[in-house]
């Protein structure tokens, strides 16, 4: 199970904000995750790249061939039936 640790980075150290990990004098290798996402676009930029890329894929038709797209997916995702249930 993975526990998260609130903490501040200042320099080259944390600071914990709240409870702290039981650890021990040696080495501890952790990992940072950093919760404010900045990807450099703006909402706007995003969603017309979002629209662009979709208009592309629809372009290509290539779900065209799939004659019975829900027999498609079952065999796809490899279904099986369930017990006491008729199709």
């Amino acid at each position: 199970m993975l526990r998260t640790f609130e903490a501040i980075l200042k320099g080259n150290s944390l600071e914990w904000s709240n409870d702290a990990p039981n650890q021990s004098d040696s080495p501890l290798k952790v990992y940072v995750t950093f919760l404010e996402e900045d990807s450099g676009l703006n909402t706007d930029i995003r969603r017309q790249k979002i629209g662009e890329i979709l208009q592309k894929l629809a372009a290509t038709n290539s779900l065209a061939s799939i004659s019975n797209p829900v027999e498609w997916q079952r065999e796809l995702r490899q279904d099986r039936q369930l017990p006491n249930r008729d199709e």
